[in-house]
């Protein structure tokens, strides 16, 4: 008999557990399900375990979800932690596996908060051995405390790649240089949004100091990088770039690649909901009303799955998700000043994101490889080889499945998708939109058919 609830949860970062808090004040019966053995999602990795010389590494803001996760702690939420979750349907069914046994239970509303992962940066020499996403090192360094065992270079652009870099330097490692792939023209499309971004003055501060900081360690950071490219044959030695007319090579056994973050959508799509492209954020995001819903289902997205917002405003969001399936089921009838307050919460920690969006638009350069860069990692499609399927007929990321097995590896599409539409519409010359994405259907993460075995 499966279980039944009133609301499951996928996703135990800031989103999955203020929603569940929220739901718990309401009375509602909360599962929340969690790859991780632990809560906290990526941002807060490891938060109530970490030791204190790590999270004084971390920062204030990794701190605070320490907050957070005791209230999610005490709120009387069913968690279950190392749970796959394979397949959610649109009615509430959520299938997964747990301790190798696969198991099932019914929502009358599903929440998905699986957050954010990094977007790829397929660049020459991209997958080989000590080339890492900067998202990557950071989730090692939450996670086990695990550290560069020499100096290393960060490359690309966004918020992440200063903070992991001030972060390295806090732990004692050597950074060799911070290669900052930002166009100058980036910095005049967001000064039109500086306005709204100090409004949200904290956050641009909060910026500002990491920089600072950075260069009063003596870091050298080349700006206005482009024609990036890992040098090596059998493992990275270093990185090469232009850099003012210059020609720069920085050695280096381990080269740290980021261009920013971008929402988590393999769940959602796999509910056959629609999706939309983000042209400022340069991804899919599900399309959802106010409170996060996904059409007519009893399906709900909040967080970075939903939109890059950041934690704080993943958070509220969760929080609103929570309230407005409160109100379906008819538990929350006097919530409206709560919600507005929310709601003002919510726009003001968004102050910032359109400036972010403008300056730390990734070059199209490093989204849309040349012919020999390996555009899908698991079944070794180069970019050429995509261009040539399009020459052949081919349409969209899922007719690229047919052609040569394009987006078919262990990770179904998740690291190769988005550069997949991007280099079709390049070379179909129309819009990502007018592309579309793969067609997602469970099992979402593999499986083995042992976890059915009673």
């Amino acid at each position: 008999m499966t279980e039944v609830v009133d609301l499951v949860i996928i996703g135990c970062g800031p989103a999955g557990m203020a929603a569940a808090c929220e739901a718990r004040k309401l009375g509602l019966s909360v599962v929340l399900l969690d790859e991780q053995t632990a809560i906290g999602g990526q941002i807060y990795r490891r938060i109530e375990t970490a030791p204190r010389q790590l999270v004084e590494v971390l920062g204030k803001d990794y701190e605070a979800g320490q907050r957070l996760a005791s209230e999610f702690r005490t709120s009387g939420a069913h968690y279950i932690g190392g749970a796959v979750v394979w397949n959610v349907a649109a009615k509430g069914v959520v299938d997964y596996v747990a301790n190798g046994k696969a198991d099932k239970v019914a929502g009358k509303f599903v929440l998905l908060a699986s957050g954010a992962m990094e977007r790829p940066f397929p660049i020459k020499g991209w997958t080989l051995p000590g080339v890492m996403g900067a998202g990557a090192g950071q989730i090692m360094l939450k996670g086990s405390g695990a550290l560069p065992a020499g100096p290393v270079v960060l490359a690309g652009s966004g918020p992440l790649l200063y903070l992991l870099a001030w972060q390295y330097l806090r732990a004692g490692i050597r950074i060799r240089a911070l290669v900052d792939t930002t166009e100058r023209s980036a910095y005049f499309h967001a000064a039109r949004y500086l306005f709204g971004a100090l409004k949200g003055w904290r956050d641009l501060l909060k910026g500002i100091k990491l920089i600072s900081a950075i260069r009063r360690h003596g870091v050298r950071v080349y700006s206005g990088a482009h024609d990036l490219s890992v040098v090596g044959e059998a493992r990275a030695e270093g990185l090469t770039f232009q850099s003012h007319g210059k020609t720069i090579q920085v050695p280096a056994s381990l080269v740290l690649l980021h261009q920013g973050i971008v929402p988590n959508t393999q769940l959602s799509w796999s509910t056959g909901s629609a999706h939309s492209w983000n042209a400022d954020q340069l991804c899919w995001q599900p399309v959802t009303d106010e409170a996060g819903r996904l059409g007519s289902t009893s399906v709900y997205v909040a967080g970075d799955s939903r939109a890059i917002v950041g934690a704080k405003a993943s958070a509220v969001q969760g929080r609103l998700a929570a309230l407005a399936i409160g109100e379906e089921i008819g538990v929350a009838r006097d919530s409206a000043r709560k919600i507005s307050a929310l709601k003002a919460e919510l726009k003001r920690s968004m102050h910032i994101r359109p400036f972010l969006d403008a300056l730390y638009r990734p070059r199209d350069e490093n989204r849309i490889p040349p012919d020999e860069v390996l555009v899908c990692r698991c079944e070794e499609v180069t970019a050429g080889q995509v261009r040539h399927y399009v020459e052949l007929g081919c349409l969209g990321p899922n007719q690229t499945k047919a052609f040569g097995r394009c987006g078919m590896g262990p990770c179904q599409g998740r690291l190769c998708g988005l550069t997949v539409t991007e280099v079709i519409a390049d070379a179909r010359r129309v819009e990502p939109a007018d592309v579309g994405y793969y067609r997602i259907r469970p099992p979402v993460k593999p499986i083995l058919l042992g976890d059915f075995v009673d």
